[in-house]
């Protein structure tokens, strides 16, 4: 065999170019190379195949400390090699199965985990035209049931996965998140966006562009992102939405409108939009039509935490409340004393 070793990779290999261990071990003989792309744990691959590592590359920091390996060469029989770096793994054998088995042996082994991701929401804005742009959320915006719990009460787990199937089961319909700021809305759509970040887009609509549910282009907007993205669910969030949902009046007429025929009617049907609207109102003064069976997905109250609950939370978070009172979440945080309470009419809870 004659071998031009200037064209051939003694550490790494290049996809047009054979590597050196490689070329001697098989010559001209039976080779077959599998190729995986990923994040990958050369410490942990160095660590674990140490007996078998053949070529190496390390990169120190520039203090002289421990850096990482940045190339690894492993032989792990006379015809059994396996080349890794940070973004792939390349395996080659005398047969395709055997280099397929190789390669994703040490892919299984040191691939890196993704990193924990919250979920996302695309802020409407309105201008000359209707536009997006996307807005990631921090991990932490996802809660365990321990702390789903303990913010919300014993029952809000069991409420939560039957919420999750309604949105998942039903095409279209409104939800009406009601409760006085602080109690931990908005923090539960955070959490929600996440745990359904595979399932459904969430779109948000600031307070003050609320006027768009009655602009007609708004329609071809929400064909052309159904268009874009037509297996997942859309769900759109109006935060402190009073004003859309309040029995009309003149001011409000065309809001409350819009909302009933998005949620339900024959441009439901075509568009299919879950509305989440958060409000501060009593359910009496919501208009009536909204409240329609059918219409209507859920009307869940995000009301204060009786005190033995609110200093469970208390604890848990090394606080101590300052009176045996019902607290809103904020208020726990904060180390604030309850606010003075005002009784109103719960209405109903879904």
């Amino acid at each position: 065999m004659v071998c031009e070793v200037a064209e051939a990779g003694s550490f790494s290999p290049r996809f047009d170019r054979p590597h050196l261990p490689v070329l001697t071990a098989f010559g001209s003989g039976l080779v077959h190379q599998c190729r995986i792309r990923g994040e990958y744990d050369t410490s942990l691959a160095a660590s674990k195949h140490s007996d078998e590592l053949l070529r190496s590359v390390r990169r120190l920091k520039k203090d002289g400390t421990e850096g990482q390996w940045d190339e690894l060469t492993f032989r792990l029989d006379a015809r059994a090699f396996v080349y890794m770096d940070l973004s792939r793994v390349l395996a080659w054998a005398e047969t395709a199965d055997r280099a397929e088995e190789l390669a994703l042996q040490f892919h299984g082994d040191c691939v890196m985990p993704p990193e924990p991701q919250g979920g996302s929401y695309d802020l409407i804005s309105v201008g000359r035209e209707i536009t997006t742009e996307s807005v990631p959320l921090s991990p932490d915006t996802i809660i365990d049931e321990a702390t789903l719990r303990l913010h919300y009460g014993s029952t809000a787990w069991v409420w939560h996965q039957g919420y999750k199937q309604l949105l998942q089961g039903r095409k279209h319909g409104l939800s009406i998140f009601e409760g006085p700021p602080g109690t931990g809305k908005t923090s539960y759509l955070r959490h929600l966006m996440g745990e359904l970040k595979e399932t459904h887009r969430f779109y948000f609509i600031p307070t003050g562009s609320l006027s768009v549910l009655s602009n007609p282009e708004f329609v071809g907007f929400w064909a052309a992102e159904r268009r874009r993205h037509e297996k997942l669910h859309f769900v759109v969030v109006l935060e402190d939405s009073d004003d859309v949902l309040m029995a009309r009046r003149p001011d409000n007429r065309d809001k409350v409108s819009a909302i009933l025929n998005l949620t339900d009617g024959m441009l439901a049907d075509f568009l299919r939009l879950q509305i989440i609207c958060s409000v501060n109102c009593r359910a009496s003064e919501i208009d009536p039509a909204l409240l329609r069976p059918g219409r209507l997905l859920c009307h869940r109250v995000f009301d204060r935490l009786p005190f033995a609950e609110a200093k469970a939370l208390a604890e848990k978070l090394g606080k101590k409340l300052p009176s045996e009172e019902a607290y809103t979440l904020a208020e726990i945080f904060a180390d604030q004393p309850p606010a003075p309470l005002q009784q109103r009419p719960i209405g109903f809870t879904a």
